[in-house]
């Protein structure tokens, strides 16, 4: 880099000064509650501030009690986790299949009214959830779903279906026309090009809707509170950590649960990486 071009010294003093103030922002609280989670809860109580634990006063009792059933002491909060990691794993692979076929037959198929389906699926994603909140309920009541978690997953599926077949919608319009050209006139049937040419090209933009389709499923609270409220048993982490801000619990075991709720995102997140990094265009070349 030439001369001209290099940055100068104030504006490389400021810009690393805002990555700093930015990182600081963001993971000081995240970094605080860790070391808060492993201390002994009397510890906290007299020094709040003195974040850094002592040699041999780590103590992960906190998860312990966040974690373990109520019959053994604790707040059931492994429970809910795997409550809740059932239900979204089950409504990503639920939505993902349907939506490739249809976020597929949206961009490339030719029929009539093609522009109005595309309007009504978002406008269903913009209808607010709450609105629609009293007929799910009423529908499910009816088929005996209300207090399920099949029936949390037909409503999660419901409420995640139109924004991911909007998003991979544009992923199958961003890939080139050629490339399925070329396996039509390879013989490819439409299933076998969708499967061999298309989902490969667009794999990136699968794992990304699937991860932003977890991370509703996984965060969604008012639904699970509405269906889930009466059946402790079947309660999802969001549910559970929510009883965990009552005054009466120790600090420290929030804040334990609360990072053990976020351990599954970070993990899937960090699994799915390289391909949601990876370009569109790399599995065309390939």
């Amino acid at each position: 880099m030439s001369s001209a071009m290099r940055p100068s010294r104030p504006v490389n003093f400021l810009r690393w000064t805002l990555i700093t103030v930015a990182l600081v922002c963001a993971v000081g609280p995240v970094l605080y509650g860790v070391l808060l989670s492993v201390r002994p809860y009397s510890a906290v109580l007299m020094e709040p501030l003195d974040v850094v634990p002592g040699f041999g006063e780590i103590d992960l009792s906190s998860y312990v009690t966040a974690m373990k059933d109520e019959s053994a002491g604790g707040f059931g909060l492994g429970r809910f986790v795997l409550n809740s990691l059932l239900v979204a794993l089950a409504t990503v692979a639920v939505s993902i299949v349907a939506c490739i076929f249809g976020a597929y037959a949206v961009a490339r198929l030719r029929y009539r009214g093609r522009r109005f389906t595309s309007g009504i699926i978002l406008a269903v994603y913009l209808f607010p959830g709450i609105v629609l909140a009293v007929p799910k309920f009423v529908i499910l009541s009816r088929l005996g779903l209300s207090r399920s978690l099949v029936g949390l997953l037909v409503i999660y599926v419901a409420a995640t279906v139109p924004v991911a077949l909007y998003m991979m919608r544009n992923y199958f319009l961003a890939l080139p026309e050629s490339v399925e050209e070329a396996a039509l006139l390879d013989g490819c049937s439409l299933p076998m090009m969708l499967r061999k040419v298309v989902l490969p090209i667009a794999l990136p933009g699968v794992v990304a809707t699937a991860i932003y389709v977890f991370m509703i499923a996984w965060n969604e609270y008012f639904y699970a509170l509405l269906f889930l409220v009466q059946d402790r048993s079947r309660w999802t982490a969001p549910l559970g950590l929510a009883q965990l801000t009552d005054f009466q619990v120790p600090v420290t075991v929030l804040l334990a649960g609360s990072i053990a709720v976020t351990v599954p995102v970070i993990v899937i997140f960090f699994l799915a990486q390289r391909y949601i990094v990876s370009g569109l265009t790399s599995g065309a070349d390939k």
